[in-house]
């Protein structure tokens, strides 16, 4: 077992710095990371055990048959003596069944073997009711469960149990609300029928049962027979044929007890791993959050400075990389990104042409707020100032046929800085909706009704659809002459990240919705048109940059993940 031992010590780094990325949605470090090493180390550690390849045998101990026996001899005992009732006898477990060859001295058995339930019953006085919620799965334990009067008690509790029960939740078992009952609860104990109820016959550990129902071959075995997609589930049937490894008494004692160790490890692990990914989050955070609070040109080159030496180590996450991206799109729409030019037209010129040509627009509108202050050369304006804004068609059932089908895009169109128009859809415009409704490259769409991390989503059309129009789900902003469409998608964008969207919408029940008139006041800040088309630029290869380095990142994590990968299974094969 020295070899196993060595496995997992001298191959701590890969463990801990096999890293997935979770998505999800949400700015800054919404993406979270996946401990992948160290939970593929927590599985191997327990196909090790219940192979009998975690701890050395001894072949002194007696087998796994005697106890068996044993177990039989209890079993007829507790049934004669009225305790509980005899089953049917399941078949004979075929050689196909068994997922492993066996140690010396072990035994296979169904799990219909391991132990027996209490029966049922109707609770007709106050009983401490377990169902799923009670649950601490990453123990192995009952919680604080609730007690209950016989008139409150739900119709799933009815099954007994006691102190040395495991219960396994056969539906969505893949959560793994597997516990051993470890308390003697008063009032009596009834559990929900939700859980399949092994009560092991003595020689046969709860502890070693536990840990070999949360096993990958378990696991494995359960994925084979469960039915159901949204809601899976096995009955009781499926989970008392499943096979089970019994190993001699006192290697179950000591198989549990290196799990405990070596689980007491990965923990450790984990938590120094985890406060690791906290540090340098915080870090990251601070240093992006100094560049942008730099209020003189000084400032702002010290804290990008500090940024450029240390690049290679504070950019090694996806999370710090999307950081990365946020904070650019914020400096470019402060006017910190690029260098002023004081030959160029203030945008001041650009916000008095629209007024002159737009005669509904009689004076310049003043943001209510101002965020932070913009070079001299900029003008704070308004969303509803800087362009058109209009709410799409509504659609009804009728315009799924009729004589003026075209192309529409709605929100499932419209992903941040891009459209997916993979599925587009197609409805009946009149050739005068087709007037109002049409888009035009250039044209800004924006989610009008999302969940609230996504509300007001933006990205740029470019006529890839000829002659499209867009629904009432989404919203168009066609910016006016002086105003450079793809700098008014990078604001956009930062208000997404920033939060400045979600501040502005209004919630309903199930969803965000940011109307025209909740989108027309956000504040705009412009700069003169000839900077606008160099922080475009300055963007656009920052964010290149931003792009190489994760697909480095992807590269290292993916030869991470094949390589904890492949240390799993070089042990078991």
């Amino acid at each position: 077992m020295a070899n196993v031992e060595k496995l997992i010590t001298e191959n701590l780094d890969t463990w801990s710095s096999a890293i997935k990325a979770k998505s999800s949605a949400g700015r800054g470090g919404g993406k979270k990371q996946e401990l992948y090493g160290i939970k593929r180390l927590r599985e191997l550690i327990l196909e090790l055990a219940v192979r009998g390849l975690l701890v050395a045998q001894d072949p002194n101990e007696e087998p796994a048959s005697e106890l068996l026996n044993r177990a039989a001899k209890e079993k007829e005992i507790l049934i004669k003596g009225g305790e509980i009732k005899r089953k049917k006898v399941q078949p004979e477990i075929d050689e196909h069944e068994k997922p492993f060859s066996l140690p010396s001295g072990w035994a296979w058995i169904r799990l219909s073997e391991a132990g027996h339930d209490w029966g049922q019953k109707k609770p007709d006085s106050n009983f401490t009711y377990i169902d799923v919620g009670s649950i601490n799965k990453e123990h192995g334990l009952v919680r604080d469960p609730d007690v209950l009067s016989p008139k409150k008690a739900p119709s799933r509790a009815r099954k007994i149990v006691k102190k040395g029960t495991v219960i396994y939740s056969t539906v969505r078992p893949y959560l793994l609300n597997i516990a051993v009952v470890s308390e003697s609860f008063s009032p009596e104990p009834i559990a929900s029928t939700a859980f399949a109820i092994i009560h092991p016959f003595q020689g046969i550990l709860a502890p070693f049962i536990y840990r070999y129902l949360r096993s990958p071959t378990f696991i494995n075995y359960v994925e084979s027979c469960q039915t159901g997609i949204a809601y899976p589930a096995i009955n009781d049937k499926q989970f008392f044929s499943g096979v089970l490894p019994i190993p001699p008494l006192a290697e179950q004692h000591r198989i549990v007890a290196k799990v405990d160790e070596l689980m007491a490890l990965c923990d450790r692990l984990e938590q120094q791993q985890e406060d690791s990914l906290r540090t340098h989050d915080t870090l990251v955070q601070t240093l992006l959050g100094a560049v942008t609070a730099a209020s003189k040109r000084g400032q702002f080159a010290q804290a990008w400075k500090r940024i450029e030496s240390n690049f290679d180590t504070l950019f090694t996450t996806e999370s710090s990389i999307d950081q990365l991206k946020q904070t650019i799109l914020q400096l470019a729409v402060m006017g910190k990104l690029v260098e002023q030019d004081p030959e160029d037209e203030p945008a001041g010129s650009f916000l008095n042409q629209i007024a002159e040509k737009n005669i509904n627009k009689k004076a310049l509108p003043k943001p209510k707020r101002t965020p932070y202050t913009v070079p001299e050369s900029w003008e704070w304006s308004t969303s509803g100032y800087i362009g058109e804004i209009k709410l799409g068609r509504q659609r009804s059932p009728k315009d799924h046929n009729g004589p003026n089908m075209v192309p529409y895009l709605r929100v499932a169109n419209v992903h941040d800085n891009r459209l997916a128009l993979s599925d587009v859809k197609e409805m009946n415009f009149t050739p005068d909706e087709q007037k109002i409704f049409r888009l035009k490259a250039g044209d800004i769409l924006l989610n009008e009704g999302q969940s609230r991390e996504l509300v007001g989503r933006p990205a740029l059309y470019r006529e890839e659809i000829p002659g499209c129009c867009f629904q009432n789900t989404l919203l168009r902003l066609r910016v006016h002459e002086g105003v450079y469409p793809e700098y008014a998608l990078l604001y956009f964008r930062s208000c997404l990240y920033s939060g400045r969207f979600q501040k502005a919408v209004k919630q309903t029940t199930n969803m965000a919705h940011l109307s025209a008139g909740r989108l027309s006041p956000i504040e705009f800040p412009l700069p003169p048109l000839a900077e606008q088309h160099r922080i475009v630029a300055k963007v656009d290869e920052l964010m290149a940059l931003c792009d190489q380095l994760e697909a480095s990142l992807a590269t290292a994590q993916a030869t991470q993940l094949n390589l904890a990968d492949s240390l799993v299974e070089a042990a078991i094969h």
